[in-house]
């Protein structure tokens, strides 16, 4: 089943690209045409990012790669995008300021994610401060997306996501970043109750002005990083790490058992699994977990749109 979902996502992915891909000339002949105030006000609520993505695991064998990116950080107050609102941002986070979402915006019909960060601020006066971060984890081929607040000066979460079918569910995600400026970066690394600290992944970018038009410079960009996803699982899988089933085939309970594991690292007192009490994503399942110094950690579970983003 999994196989033919993405047989059907490549084969729907690779016509509808194509098709809108040859319109591109049209499009950029017509936005010419019809330029309009709206249009620029728009770009004005998004900076541009330039940069690489590295992935190194280095247990049962090593491997890693590095592939350029391209990113977009957009203010949601400005030109909200189907992710969070910047109001639901601002609940979840528990913050009073702007919300900026760095993403790869969708091209010619394809949308590709397997991290969107939300950077929540706080202002302090005239000043903003960035106070909490959301990660927006989406896995391939699944089309399953996670979400949890993190604190960008370091932080360690459970895993709540089966994002490779070379990874179990088990051990922490170290994560940390910064307040995008100039430049920006995201590491992320695995901590593994058997094979350690075992996976590092990073994001580093720094800020470029466009002179060309958007369409362009995000042409296939969703593309490439599929493509780099599926063409690495196949080098592990050649190198005989061994494959893992999705755990909903096995054990139903995972998304539970990785609050509970959360709860565990953070020395908490309770869990709490209401979608009606709390703030809910639409079509998705959330739950909370309640530290004795009174923080609260929210994850959210929901399928993502098709195509997978």
């Amino acid at each position: 089943m999994e196989a033919l979902y993405l047989l059907c996502s490549i084969l729907s992915t690779f016509f509808t690209s194509l098709t809108l891909s040859l319109l591109l000339p049209f499009r950029f002949l017509l936005r010419w045409r019809c330029s309009s105030r709206a249009a620029v006000n728009g770009a004005e609520a998004v900076t541009f990012y330039e940069g690489n993505v590295w992935h190194e695991r280095r247990r049962p064998v090593h491997h890693s790669f590095r592939y350029a990116v391209r990113y977009a950080l957009i203010e949601l107050d400005h030109a909200p995008p189907d992710h969070l609102s910047a109001e639901e941002a601002r609940r979840v986070a528990e913050t009073n300021g702007p919300v900026f979402l760095l993403t790869i915006p969708p091209s010619v019909g394809y949308v590709q994610n397997p991290l969107s960060l939300y950077y929540c601020y706080d202002l302090e006066g005239s000043t903003r401060r960035l106070r909490k971060c959301i990660a927006e984890v989406t896995n391939t081929p699944w089309g399953e997306r996670a979400s949890f607040v993190f604190n960008p000066n370091s932080d360690l979460v459970a895993k709540p996501l089966h994002v490779s079918p070379f990874m179990d569910m088990l051990g922490n995600w170290s994560i940390k970043a910064n307040a995008p400026s100039d430049n920006l970066f995201v590491a992320i690394s695995v901590q593994h109750p058997k094979l350690g600290d075992y996976f590092t992944a990073t994001l580093t970018a720094r800020r470029v002005s466009l002179d060309v038009d958007q369409a362009l410079f995000f042409w296939l960009m969703p593309h490439k990083v599929a493509v780099w996803i599926y063409w690495h699982a196949l080098k592990l899988w050649w190198k005989s790490v061994p494959f893992i089933r999705h755990p909903k085939y096995l054990n139903p309970a995972y998304r539970e058992e990785a609050l509970m594991r959360d709860q565990k690292l953070h020395c908490c007192q309770a869990i709490e699994w209401d979608k009606d009490k709390h703030l809910h994503v639409e079509g998705s399942d959330s739950g909370f977990v309640a530290a004795r110094d009174g923080r609260v950690r929210w994850f959210a579970w929901r399928d993502a749109r098709w195509p997978w983003s």
